[in-house]
C-alpha cells in the first residue's frame, strides 16, 4: 500500500531533540482541525459521526474530541470501558463475535450493539430484548456489501470468505425483525466515489426496509481529513440519504481524526555496510508500526530526500522483516541521528507492543501553535514484565 498521508505540517519545524527516544508526538492542533473539518460535515449533512476507537484511542484528548463528536464505537468490552471511562458520548460496540461472559456487561455500556450475522442475535434474542424493551439498547446487523474496493486484498472487508458482515445477497425479510440498525464498513483510506458505489450495491436490497430501520451505519475508512477528499458530494449524499430512508445516519471514521496529526521520533544506532548503507533504529516497524508489515506499506519520512544514497533502515529486534524501508535521508546517516515517520498518531500507537523486550515509545502532546510539550505517557520495562508471567 502507498500511505495516502504523510503531510508534515508543523512538525516541519519540530526539533526532534526535544522528545526522548523513541517517542510518539502528536499536535493536538492537527487534531482540533480534523475534528473540525469532521463537526462541518455534521453540521452541513445532518449525519452524526462517531470516533473509532480501534484506530486512536487517546484518552487524554477526550475532552477535545467529546467538543466535536457524537460518540465513540468500540470493537469488544475492553474499548467499550475506555470509552465509558474516559470519554462522553453514547457508545456503538460490533465484534465479530463476542464472548457469553462479556455480553452483560457489554449490553449494558452500550447503545448500539451490533452482531455479524443474524445467527447470533437470534441465540441470544431474549437475553437482548429485556435491553430492548428498557429502552436502552439498539440491535444491529453488519452487512457484508460484497464489492471489494480495497488496494489489497487482505484488507478488503469484501474479499473473498471475508468474516466480516453478513453477505448482502443472503439477507432475507425476516433477517429485519430484530433490528434497529444496518452496518457496514467496507473502506481502507478512501474518497467519496469508494462510498457511493458501496451504497449502490447495497441500496437495492435495504431500500423495503426504510420505514422499520431507525439507523445506518456507514462505517469507516472515510479520509473526510485528507485535502482532496470530495467532501462537498459526501454532504450531499448524507443529506439526501438522511431523507430519503429516514434513519439517521452514522459515519465513524478513526484514521481521519488524527489524520497527519502526529509522528515516531526515532534515533540510529549503528550504521554498516551490506551491498547498501543499512541503519539500525530504536524504532521497530515489528514493535511500533506493525502495518508496515502487516498490510504492508512505507511510511513517510520526515524531510526526506528525493536524490542521494538510500539507507535502509531497521529495527533492534531479532525478527529478520524487522525492515522500515530504504530512505534519502536529510543527511548522511550516522550514529545518534535522529529521525521521524510521518502520519503516525493513528493504528500505529494503539498497535505497539514489546516482542523481544524492545521498549514501547513514550506518548507526548504538542500544541504547534504555542508550542506547549508535555509527556502523556511513559514507560518503564515493567510494560514488558507485566504482560508475562
Amino acid at each position: 500500500m502507498e500511505t495516502k498521508a504523510g503531510d508534515p505540517g508543523a512538525f516541519a519545524h519540530f526539533d526532534l531533540g526535544r522528545v526522548p527516544s523513541p517517542a510518539f508526538v502528536v499536535d493536538e492542533v492537527a487534531v482540533r482541525r480534523n475534528l473540525a473539518i469532521l463537526a462541518d460535515i455534521k453540521q452541513r449533512s445532518g449525519a452524526k459521526i462517531l470516533l473509532a476507537l480501534k484506530a486512536f484511542s487517546m484518552w487524554s484528548l477526550a475532552p477535545l474530541i467529546d467538543e466535536y463528536l457524537d460518540g465513540y464505537c468500540a470493537s469488544g468490552l475492553w474499548e467499550a470501558r475506555l470509552a465509558k471511562e474516559h470519554f462522553k458520548g453514547p457508545i456503538s460496540s460490533y465484534s465479530p463475535a463476542y464472548k457469553a461472559d462479556d455480553l452483560a456487561e457489554l449490553c449494558g455500556l452500550s447503545r448500539h450493539m451490533i452482531f455479524n450475522n443474524p445467527e447470533q442475535i437470534e441465540r441470544w434474542i431474549d437475553f437482548l430484548n429485556q435491553h430492548v424493551k428498557e429502552h436502552i439498547l439498539d440491535i444491529g446487523l453488519r452487512i457484508n456489501p460484497e464489492i471489494a474496493l480495497g488496494e489489497t486484498e487482505k484488507y478488503d472487508p469484501s474479499q473473498p470468505h471475508s468474516r466480516l458482515g453478513f453477505p448482502v445477497s443472503q439477507l432475507q425479510p425476516d433477517h429485519f425483525r430484530h433490528l434497529s440498525g444496518i452496518h457496514f464498513h467496507n473502506l481502507c483510506e478512501q474518497g467519496f466515489d469508494a462510498l457511493a458505489q458501496t451504497w449502490g450495491k447495497v441500496e437495492p436490497v435495504l431500500a423495503p426496509h426504510f420505514g422499520s430501520l431507525k439507523w445506518i451505519n456507514l462505517g469507516g475508512g472515510h479520509h473526510i481529513t485528507r485535502d482532496d477528499y470530495d467532501r462537498d458530494a459526501l454532504v450531499g449524499f448524507l443529506s439526501e440519504l438522511k431523507a430519503r430512508t429516514g434513519c439517521d445516519i452514522y459515519l465513524e471514521p478513526g484514521e481521519a481524526v488524527a489524520l497527519d496529526a502526529g509522528i515516531l521520533v526515532g534515533e540510529i544506532l549503528d550504521v554498516f555496510d551490506n551491498d547498501m548503507p543499512v541503519g539500525i533504529t530504536d524504532i521497530s516497524a515489528t514493535c511500533h508500526m506493525p502495518d508496515v508489515i502487516e498490510a504492508p506499506y512505507r511510511p513517510a519520512m520526515l524531510g526526506e530526500g528525493s536524490a542521494g544514497t538510500a539507507v535502509r533502515l531497521g529495527g533492534p529486534s531479532c525478527l529478520a522483516g524487522d525492515i522500515i524501508g530504504d530512505y534519502i535521508l536529510p543527511e548522511a546517516a550516522h550514529i545518534g541521528q535522529r529521525i521521524a515517520f510521518l502520519d503516525q498518531a493513528h493504528y500505529s500507537m494503539v498497535k505497539t507492543n514489546t516482542f523481544n523486550g524492545v521498549p514501547l515509545p513514550s506518548i507526548w502532546l504538542w500544541n504547534s501553535e504555542s508550542d506547549a510539550l508535555k509527556c502523556v505517557k511513559s514507560f518503564d520495562w515493567t510494560a514488558f514484565q507485566d504482560r508475562l508471567s
